[in-house]
């Protein structure tokens, strides 16, 4: 779907991809509605919008909440006349440490913003997007929801929810007006430990160091796929690498990640 005049919500656009995503959609011609937990953030990005600030509306909204989630597409729709798009963005991950030593409320964090928050975005506008002559969803995943990754297994988990429910949805979409996206980005250069609430990660060293890809060349990818209708995209060398050993060893794979990323789990 081209972007160019259509409606689109993008969850955490206060931040990271999410912000460069909202910029990036308002560039090419879309108006843009940004949810994110933050105000103080929202309005950032709103500032950086600047001579496009008027496509753009921000929503400061906890997608935990189901009431206020279900509450948003006659929001977004009363204000711009309709919805054509959705890009389900937010996420957390989980302290880098192994699943022995991961709290419950740590868990359920993850899975209700991850996984439920998703969920529900999905569920809330779906039913205006089917009313639209096209449309488009897109969900962002991760490396983590196809390679088991270490210190962020349930992390992983909660990814892995979301690449299955987005495959089920694109299957069961097949005859209608709305085309469904996956996206699995590698390491992209963000603040999503500190907006998780981790503080600063320890650094790998150098042999196990690991390029990020910057949010805006992570959400140019993104917005592509989507203008192109792809039914996944990969964002990165190393995931590109990573999904292709993945399918030729899976337990080789395994064994890779885990040598690039133990020196962030904690002894």
């Amino acid at each position: 779907m081209k972007v160019d005049n259509k409606v689109v919500v993008v969850t955490g656009g206060g931040n990271g991809i999410g912000r460069e995503l909202v910029l990036q959609l308002l560039a090419r011609g879309a108006r843009v509605a940004a949810v994110d937990i933050d105000q103080a953030a929202l309005q950032e990005t709103l500032t950086l919008a600047g001579d496009n600030a008027g496509n753009l509306v921000v929503y400061a909204r906890d997608i935990r909440d189901r009431e206020a989630v279900a509450a948003l597409p006659e929001q977004v729709a009363a204000h711009y006349g309709a919805v054509d798009g959705l890009i389900n963005n937010a996420g957390v991950i989980q302290p880098f440490v192994r699943l022995n030593d991961l709290d419950y409320e740590a868990i359920e964090r993850v899975m209700s913003i991850n996984f439920y928050g998703t969920l529900s975005m999905t569920k809330a506008f779906l039913p205006y997007l089917l009313r639209r002559p096209e449309a488009h969803i897109v969900n962002i995943s991760s490396m983590g929801g196809f390679l088991p990754v270490p210190g962020q297994t349930v992390y992983g988990a909660s990814k892995a929810a979301v690449k299955l429910l987005t495959e089920g949805l694109y299957a069961e979409l097949l005859n209608t007006p709305v085309r469904v996206t996956i996206v699995f980005p590698g390491a992209v250069a963000t603040n999503i430990a500190r907006n998780s609430g981790l503080g600063t990660l320890p650094s790998v060293d150098e042999q196990g160091a690991i390029k990020m890809l910057s949010p805006d060349k992570a959400a140019r990818r993104i917005l592509d796929g989507m203008e192109r209708n792809r039914y996944r995209v990969l964002v990165g060398s190393d995931a590109t690498f990573m999904d292709f050993l993945y399918r030729l060893s899976p337990e080789r794979a395994a064994r890779l990640i885990y040598r690039q990323m133990k020196a962030l789990l904690p002894e």
